[in-house]
């Protein structure tokens, strides 16, 4: 079974180290022709994706997985009634947001950048259409499908990039009757993000063979949407936690400052695009399992390995590029002028490695269909982000972010263990993964303050973590093993 699990988690994996490796490819691209102010809205606009994102889809994805599982739901009426809903709130949402788009830009701060808002606005309506269509091969087992589906959108994008950015301006005449255009400068970007969705929908749209607009069901979707929208208004306070820092330093910090904060940021964020990626594999791959096992006899067990599993690769991943941080971040930023940000990776990382784990855990109210407590949690998150981001941006600027995420992901990964053990009791390994976490941090900030530019030193410390994990974990290596 955890062969199974993991093989599946790894073609996840693929598909999402593929997917998230171009945007990782284009970054540097950006920065480095456009310089931090120039790409802040790059950033800027994609800071706020998630929070429409998470209203377009409003807990659809996971509602779909929840729903599934009971066998008296027709298929057919609930991918309708699903994707009847994501359908409805997109066209809105496009409808009204390119009615109202010049005032949104000005609400933005961002008033000469309309043209940025209506391409943002198709690309995050399309991607919303794609959801149903690809939670289907999610459900179905179907992963190599699913990665094709986003890894040629993928390819697309980044060849679009480099011939927008790289190639284009060095023929004054232009190719195939195509100029490069100054003005339009980062706007290449949300052009090749646009074609990108395009073709992701394209190719999972033939999933919507079991849609009909007949087979919607209003009391399946009130149903529905009583689960999801705690689902979707923790998702919410999740992205405030995630991205919205990238607004606070908008809207706090005078404006030529907070565009070069702004790009700094998320430039230097970028960094720990491989924990997150880990992250998205690991919950691609097995949490249609959860749901699909929640009545199963022995799952609290299962879900308590898989949690050793997925710390101990999260740890690899963090002490990993905690040794190695210097050569990486200056090779992939570039720009010198970006690497005044360096310093505020480690935190970064540690936060998004808590992050990973405290989704991890969220699975029992999700499981238990408690999603108003993942409402709560999220909620007491927001609450802190916003906090001292608010009062403490003004002074510190992205560190403030930095930390504030941190504090964050700390608060809900402990709230959210301390709840369950008493709402929906998992016997995880909580002394050994303690003790996996605190070696890991130990060796990195080792390491990173005592032994940065001494590569040799750094990776011995990770060859001895890893002997630790083998020498501790013989007992999963042969589960997985034997299947």
């Amino acid at each position: 079974m955890y062969k199974k699990l993991l093989g599946q988690a790894a073609v996840y994996g693929l598909s999402s180290v593929l997917v998230r490796i171009f945007p990782f490819l284009v970054a540097p691209i950006v920065t480095r022709a456009f310089g931090p102010s120039a790409s802040s809205p790059f950033v800027d606009w994609y800071s706020i994706a998630g929070v429409i994102t998470v209203l377009l889809t409003h807990g659809m994805e996971t509602s779909f997985f929840r729903f599934a599982q009971e066998k008296e739901i027709d298929k057919k009426t609930l991918v309708s009634t699903t994707s009847v809903s994501i359908l409805v709130s997109g066209f809105i949402y496009l409808i009204l947001g390119y009615v109202f788009r010049h005032e949104l830009a000005a609400v933005f701060e961002t008033p000469d950048q309309v043209n940025y808002l209506v391409l943002f606005l198709f690309i995050l309506t399309i991607d919303a259409f794609s959801t149903i269509p690809s939670a289907v091969l999610r459900l179905e087992g179907r992963p190599m499908l699913y990665m094709a589906s986003k890894v040629v959108g993928s390819v697309v994008y980044y060849l679009l990039i480099v011939f927008f950015i790289n190639i284009l301006p060095k023929y004054p005449d232009g190719i195939l009757g195509l100029k490069y255009d100054p003005e339009i400068g980062v706007g290449y970007v949300f052009i090749a993000n646009l074609v990108q969705s395009i073709i992701t929908l394209a190719l999972v749209g033939k999933e919507f063979v079991n849609f009909s607009l007949k087979k919607f069901d209003f009391a399946l979707w009130k149903r529905i949407m009583n689960y999801s929208w705690p689902v979707m208004v923790a998702g919410l306070a999740g992205i405030v936690n995630q991205t919205l820092d990238r607004q606070f330093l908008k809207y706090l910090l005078p404006e030529s400052e907070a565009r070069h904060q702004i790009g700094v940021y998320g430039a230097v964020y970028k960094v720990a695009t491989f924990i997150t990626v880990f992250r998205q594999a690991y919950q691609l791959g097995i949490e249609p399992y959860f749901f699909s096992s929640f009545k199963d006899k022995d799952n609290h067990k299962t879900y308590a390995v898989l949690m050793d599993i997925f710390v101990i690769a999260n740890c690899f991943i963090y002490l990993f590029l905690m040794v190695n941080l210097q050569w990486i971040s200056e090779k992939y930023l570039g720009d010198p002028s970006y690497f005044e940000g360096i310093g505020i990776i480690p935190v970064v990382m540690l936060g998004a490695l808590f992050l990973g784990i405290y989704l991890n855990l969220s699975i029992w109210y999700k499981l238990s269909d408690q999603t108003r407590v993942g409402l709560y949690i999220s909620l007491i998150g927001a609450a802190i982000t916003i906090g001292i981001n608010y009062f403490f941006i003004p002074k510190y600027g992205y560190w403030a972010s930095a930390f504030g995420a941190l504090a964050t992901f700390t608060t809900m990964m402990v709230v959210s263990y301390l709840w369950g053990r008493k709402s929906y009791p998992i016997p995880y390994n909580t002394g050994k993964v303690l003790i996996y976490l605190s070696v890991a941090i130990l060796f990195s900030m080792i390491s990173f303050f005592y032994f940065r530019l001494n590569y040799i030193v750094g990776n011995i410390l990770l060859l001895i973590f890893g002997l630790l994990v083998i020498y501790k974990e013989k007992a999963i290596v042969n589960k997985i093993i034997k299947g």
